[in-house]
């Protein structure tokens, strides 16, 4: 069994789903594993993960709307620090996730046909993000 860590640095230009994948897998290609859990964990409390559909560009663009609907801009939160979208930044990251978890089988991750990894920034000004991932297998 090994184990193998990296930090990935990702610079954002908006708000939105950015794809990840590539990244990632260019990683893993290095690490020359064939099975194992790639773990990636989202260093932020304005930025998450997901796994969605990498296909339709509709897709990234519904749930963009999606999540401005449920967690709008507002001037009503206590916390803003930082201005009207810190703080549903920090309700749509609670929404989502920081931390995902896709096995490696065959030297390959197991998403399905039209999954990717994406980082998803919650903030309107570009941002430097970091992914701290973890592969254990052999």
């Amino acid at each position: 069994m090994r184990q193998a860590t990296t930090i990935l640095t990702l610079n954002t230009t908006r708000q939105g789903l950015v794809d990840v994948t590539d990244q990632i897998v260019r990683w893993l290609r290095e690490q020359q594993m064939t099975e194992g859990l790639l773990t990636v964990f989202c260093r932020h409390t304005s930025a998450s993960l997901l796994i969605q559909e990498n296909a339709a560009p509709e897709v990234r663009t519904d749930l963009e709307a999606y999540f401005a609907r449920i967690a709008p801009e507002s001037r009503e939160y206590l916390h803003d620090d930082e201005g009207p979208d810190d703080m549903p930044a920090h309700l749509r990251t609670a929404l989502t996730q920081v931390q995902l978890s896709i096995p490696l089988i065959g030297g390959r991750l197991a998403l399905g046909t039209w999954q990717g990894i994406y980082l998803f920034e919650h903030r309107r000004r570009p941002h430097r993000r970091t992914l701290a991932l973890h592969l254990i297998g052999v």
